[in-house]
């Protein structure tokens, strides 16, 4: 079984600032995760979260232990 990793990060984006990633002003999302490190992913990985109001909550990121995506939820 298959060991992944989990990064747990909050994030807080205003919609307009995503709307920059949509016309293609930026491509990925920076971010400082709970654990310390510097985590930049591509802006398309949380976009389903994106409401009128941005993208705002705390969330949790899996990765394969090669650092490949596998997939992200939004926590409560």
């Amino acid at each position: 079984m298959t060991q992944y990793q989990t990064i747990r990060f909050a994030l807080a984006m205003s919609y307009d600032q995503y709307l920059k990633v949509y016309q293609g002003m930026a491509k990925n999302v920076s971010v400082v995760a709970d654990d310390g490190r510097r985590i930049a992913f591509p802006a398309g990985r949380i976009q389903s979260f994106l409401t009128r109001q941005g993208i705002n909550g705390y969330f949790e990121m899996e990765l394969t232990p090669e650092n490949k995506f596998v997939s992200i939820k939004k926590l409560n």
